[in-house]
């Protein structure tokens, strides 16, 4: 029941949109959960999921920002959420599921990159635990919705998890911090969530997927000074694009509604993916295709009992994987 973590020739590309991905695709009656869902990509995602009939939920740290930003998308609603807090983690999800309501799509696209050193709850390092542990507290506490809904959950990665596997010797940088290595190792984080979640949520229907959306310059680089982007390529000293890779926030936001939606991958799950296919192993540290560590098997168990540990909440705790 495993998928192959090789290219299926999906017809789309790097150039493709979020809406050439859902034509033909009905929504209608479907529910989807977007953290993030009111900035950069995660914006464009749930707009087209919305224009496509999907109900969204929009979880935001900054509420007022954003029913400022969803504010003229039909079938959107907001609710308050920050992913560095558990706590409000469980309240957020406690009040779902008092809805009663089934999800349908889960995409994980809130995150944080690059930035300084940041401590949030018991001393967690803020990327790790934001982007990988709020997420997964979030799925966790959500799955009887999840599972009723029979549907797919979604990890927005990156090609950043080139950066760094799990530092199991030192995971919140104790001894030295190094923001694009943290970063690094939250996007590895959330390509092993992906693969340890698909092979506990299988047979209960539930798909798991994550992804590299592509180079976008969006509000994800807030943290990021402009000299550093200016030296890195990426872009001009007005602050126009210059890398020629780069993709529009359509572009960026096609993969993960991909994921999310897509026909082709029915029966499919616990890969990585890039340019709404799936992404083929890395050849080498620096090329395309997903590096091996963030997609070992018992990578993802060993992470995922620590997440476990850590958060104090495991919906598959008495779940063997066969």
């Amino acid at each position: 029941m495993t998928t192959p973590q090789h290219k299926i020739g999906s017809g789309f590309g790097a150039r493709s949109t979020a809406d050439d991905v859902l034509r033909g695709i009905d929504l209608s009656g479907k529910l989807a959960i977007v953290t993030g869902g009111y900035s950069g990509l995660g914006l464009e995602t749930t707009r087209a999921l919305a224009r496509a009939g999907a109900r969204v939920v929009v979880p935001a740290r900054r509420r007022e920002s954003a029913e400022q930003a969803v504010g003229g998308i039909d079938g959107v609603e907001v609710d308050d959420l920050d992913l560095a807090d558990l706590e409000s983690v469980r309240r957020f999800a406690e009040g779902f599921l008092e809805t009663g309501r089934d999800i349908d799509i889960v995409i994980n696209s809130a995150a944080i990159m690059a930035c300084p050193e940041t401590r949030v709850g018991p001393g967690w390092e803020a990327q790790f635990a934001t982007n990988h542990l709020g997420h997964y507290a979030l799925v966790n506490r959500l799955w009887p919705a999840i599972a009723r809904g029979r549907g797919r959950v979604v990890s927005v990665s990156s090609v950043g998890h080139r950066n760094s596997a799990i530092r199991w010797d030192d995971p919140w940088f104790e001894r030295g911090y190094d923001k694009w290595q943290a970063y690094g190792q939250a996007k590895t984080a959330n390509v092993l969530f992906a693969v340890r979640l698909d092979a506990l949520a299988r047979d209960a229907g539930v798909r798991a997927f994550a992804l590299h959306p592509g180079g976008i310059l969006t509000p994800l680089q807030r943290h990021l000074p402009k000299e550093e982007m200016v030296a890195a390529g990426w872009i001009d000293e007005a602050g126009n694009a210059l890398n020629p890779s780069f993709k529009t926030p359509e572009q960026g936001a096609a993969t993960q509604v991909w994921a999310a939606t897509s026909p082709q991958l029915a029966g499919m799950g616990g890969v990585y993916c890039e340019d709404c296919d799936i992404a083929e192993p890395a050849a080498d540290p620096v090329g395309p295709g997903v590096r091996d560590y963030a997609i070992d098997p018992e990578q993802a168990a060993r992470l995922w009992t620590l997440s476990a540990e850590l958060t104090g909440v495991d919906a598959f705790a008495s779940k063997e994987v066969r």
